[in-house]
């Protein structure tokens, strides 16, 4: 299920400042932000759409899954951080 327009545009918003924030401890470059921002991104939406097919019953925000989508987002982001995406 697709969420809401409420939902995507917090969920953007959310990605962004954990993209921000994950870049400002341990980032370096403008690169470096990108890349955590696509990461953050993609993680979020895999986290969201995974616990949305698995009808998991965690934090949400509306239609949103914040746990999920936020633990996903933070996994990717220090993937992309490891393995220097």
């Amino acid at each position: 299920m697709v969420p809401a327009f409420p939902a995507l545009v917090l969920s953007l918003v959310i990605a962004t400042l954990y993209a921000t924030l994950f870049h400002l401890l341990w980032g370096r470059t403008l690169n470096g932000l990108i890349a955590y921002w696509l990461a953050a991104l993609a993680g979020f939406a895999v986290g969201q759409l995974a616990a949305s097919a698995l009808s998991l019953k965690d934090v949400q925000i509306g239609e949103l899954h914040l746990l999920a989508a936020s633990t996903v987002c933070w996994l990717s982001m220090a993937f992309a951080r490891r393995f220097k995406l």
